[in-house]
Formats: C-alpha cells, structure tokens, sequence
C-alpha cells in the first residue's frame, strides 16, 4: 500500500477569495483502509508567519469519528463549505504573513496521523515594501 496521503480540492480553484464568499471542497485519503480510521477533523482557518509569537485561529471545524458512530469512507469524497468571514485578510509582508488554509487531519490507528493543507488567498491586500533605508 502506498504512504498515507490527503488530497484536498477546492470547487473553485480560484487564486483569490473574497470576504464573504463562499469556500468549498472535498477531500479523501490515499493508502488508508477505512478500518484504519477512528476520526477526520477539517479545518478552514488562518496563522500567522514571521516575527514575534505565531498566531491561529480557526474559522470552521468539523469532526466525523467512528466512535461516534460517523461513517468515515476514506477513499470517496468528503464535502466541506463554509461562508469565509471579513478578516483578516492574506496578507504577505516583510515582517508578518497571514494565510489561510484547510487542514485535514486523520487519526489513524496506532496513534498515527496523516495531514494535509492546501493553502488560498482571502482578500486583496498586496505586500507592504519595505521603507528605503
């Protein structure tokens, strides 16, 4: 069997999505068997890189688990879709960058886990250049 793997699609694979707008897309796993799997958690949120403490929020979440009696199919698509909120905006300067992701995340049997990200851009803001010295 192949390395356990998430792939992510958005329905709209579009550079950039706007404030309100609506986010959508699937998922599945590769090289797991379904008994493999106690839970799923997906993520739509945003961090943050560069100087000083990282910052996470997460917008949306949702969690299927075979405990609770979810029905986890690992080889088909799994749908999410969420309204994106107003902020913060990506954003990509000198010292700080905001992005936004989905983040899937199978807990596997064994204590193992397989993740996987697929970053896009919310909003327009451009890159800040630096002040000439």
């Amino acid at each position: 069997m192949s390395k356990p793997a998430v792939v992510i699609r958005l329905d709209q694979d579009q550079k950039m999505y706007p404030p309100g707008g609506v986010l959508a897309g699937s998922f599945w796993l590769r090289g797991v068997r379904a008994e493999e799997v106690k839970a799923v958690e997906t993520s739509v949120l945003w961090y943050t890189e560069g100087k000083g403490e990282e910052d996470m929020a997460v917008h949306a979440f949702w969690r299927a688990s075979a405990e609770s009696g979810d029905w986890l199919a690992p080889h088909r698509a799994n749908h999410f879709q969420t309204t994106l909120p107003p902020t913060p905006l990506s954003y990509s300067g000198a010292i700080l960058k905001v992005r936004w992701c989905v983040r899937v995340r199978a807990f596997l049997h064994g204590g193992r886990e397989v993740v996987g990200q697929r970053g896009f851009q919310l909003g327009s803001l451009s890159a800040v250049e630096p002040a000439p010295p």
